[in-house]
């Protein structure tokens, strides 16, 4: 009896049970936040692309709106946008935009509700001489 319970025979087919369980909620946990590492992506290019578009027509206006829509088109996310000014940017003038997107990264078929914005900002000079 005392050489049985002296046995170390099977022990490693718990660890290897235990090995496989974190490794699959290791996995699962990155299925579910890895799309949110995506979005982010597109609200930056999002926030960088209307940047580019207001310092190039020198304004805040209907050409950052139109690509505003080709964007939202383009990325399917419709993200808040806050500008710093809004009308004409006279040249070498700054301004800035922020782009925010909320976002739930809920866990394991909803056991969790994990909301989190994502914001990106973008700053820039007017490239027009408005007379």
């Amino acid at each position: 009896m005392r050489h049985l319970l002296k046995s170390n025979r099977g022990e490693g087919y718990i660890d290897v049970v235990v090995l496989v369980l974190c490794a699959m909620l290791v996995i699962a946990l990155a299925v579910k936040v890895f799309p949110a590492y995506i979005i982010k992506q597109q609200v930056d290019t999002f926030a960088v692309e209307l940047m580019r578009e207001a310092e190039i027509a020198g304004r805040v206006g209907t050409e950052t709106t139109q690509r505003e829509l080709i964007l939202r088109e383009k990325t399917g996310i419709i993200p808040t946008i806050v500008w710093s000014k809004s009308g004409q940017i006279q040249l070498n003038e700054e301004i800035s935009v922020t782009v925010t997107y909320p976002i739930n990264i809920g866990l394991f078929g909803g056991f969790g509700s994990f909301p989190i914005t994502l914001r990106a900002d973008a700053a820039g000079k007017g490239e027009v001489y408005w007379k």
